[in-house]
């Protein structure tokens, strides 16, 4: 065996030794002498292979979220040592990072109006001011969901095909969602009448922490692996992929011309003038692009072997959503707080002990309504589902009747 691997499957080893000793709540002096050797050599990609074996071994993303923060307050001195280059500027992982730079400037400008309200009297004008403008701060860190977006459908999706030991993800996707819901907590709690500023306090710390330790995750662990693993030609498409979504914090760069779909497949000769039978009707490409574009709708299309192969992009998409995810497992587009209920609409399509589901949700001041739909083919076999998104805000207001003889 490679003297390289052996020393790194040791490492590794004993890395993972240390962690499930910290899980287990054994003396943490104890378990670093223990394992010297292994924590200051650590590399990114140890990280990733560490917590791999340790979902593998089916600890939980609770536990591992539960240990995290003193686990790399140990091995972060020796992660940060690690060399690599980083991203040029103008590249999906430079903005993702200039991101970073302008959040912690966000909450460095937070923490002063947090001070502030800390040591005056609540009764003073100061204080009312100081307070509401910790409420705006607050708020407008829910703009930042569009930077855990685009690393959840478009630097997540890219990992995932390259590598192996991609499970982690999802425990980096679930911490993306405790730092949503701390920020609906923090932004209710400061509009409470009764909230006392102890609780506030405490709050804000839990949520300080999440951020500036997914700021440490992401540009210590997870980007440098990704730098090493990732294409160039990847990294443009990415970036191209990201003015879909957004970019939080920052002035956007100048877009980069993307190919128009449409007119890339009627460019060529044979499909220009093919025309598909539909049954019920003969459509061109163009008509059905047009069709499925024009539904107002969401409709993302999963196969018979849970890989995601269409969806369709309305003028007012719900649920943000890039290319990165065509050929990615429907599993992995949820995090693992819900991934058992789609595995299990997925499973009960299969045996055909359903056929439909639906589900029904307040987003954003819309009542969205998500549907499910076994595909089965004319021969009773199971070809995938469909879903289907859509805003019923204003259909559920509907009341009386509007004919055609009223416009």
């Amino acid at each position: 065996m490679d003297e390289s691997i052996n020393t790194k499957e040791k490492r590794i080893k004993s890395l993972l030794a240390f962690s499930m000793g910290m899980i287990s709540g054994e003396d943490g002096k104890t378990l670093m002498e223990k394992h010297k050797q292994a924590i200051e050599n650590i590399t990114p990609f140890d990280m990733l292979a560490l917590e791999d074996k340790q979902l593998e071994m089916g600890i939980t993303t609770h536990e591992i979220k539960r240990t995290i923060g003193k686990v790399l307050n140990i091995f972060g001195k020796y992660l940060q040592q690690y060399k690599w280059d980083k991203p040029k500027q103008g590249s999906f992982l430079y903005y993702l990072m200039q991101e970073n730079r302008a959040l912690e400037n966000h909450l460095r400008q937070t923490t002063n109006f947090i001070k502030k309200i800390n040591s005056i009297n609540p009764e003073t004008p100061e204080y009312i001011e100081a307070l509401n403008n910790l409420k705006s701060n607050i708020v407008k860190l829910k703009e930042f969901n569009t930077h855990y977006i685009k690393k959840e459908n478009i630097l997540f999706p890219y990992l995932e095909k390259l590598w192996k030991d991609y499970k982690p993800l999802m425990v980096m996707w679930s911490l993306h969602n405790d730092i949503r819901k701390k920020i609906k907590f923090i932004e209710k709690l400061l509009n409470y009448e009764n909230s006392n500023l102890k609780e506030i306090n405490r709050a804000l710390g839990e949520l300080f922490f999440l951020l500036h330790g997914m700021i440490f995750k992401e540009e210590v662990i997870a980007f440098p692996i990704a730098s090493e693993t990732i294409k160039e030609e990847d990294w443009e498409e990415m970036h191209k992929q990201s003015f879909e979504i957004g970019f939080p914090f920052i002035d956007a760069p100048t877009k980069v011309k993307k190919e128009n779909i449409l007119n890339h497949l009627l460019s060529s000769k044979f499909l220009e003038n093919s025309v598909i039978d539909l049954g019920t009707g003969k459509l061109n490409i163009e008509q059905i692009i047009l069709l499925l574009n024009t539904l107002p709708v969401d409709i993302t299309l999963i196969d018979e072997n849970d890989n995601v192969k269409f969806f369709s992009k309305p003028k007012d998409e719900i649920f943000a959503r890039t290319v990165a995810i065509i050929g990615r497992k429907v599993q992995n587009c949820h995090t693992p707080e819900s991934v058992h209920i789609v595995e299990g609409i997925i499973k009960s399509f299969k045996s055909g002990e359903k056929k439909f589901e639906h589900f029904w949700i307040q987003m954003k001041g819309k009542f969205i309504c998500i549907q499910y739909y076994a595909l089965i083919n004319e021969n009773g076999v199971y070809k995938g589902v469909l879903e289907v998104s859509q805003d019923i805000t204003d259909i559920k207001n509907l009341s009386g009747e509007k004919r055609l003889v009223n416009l």
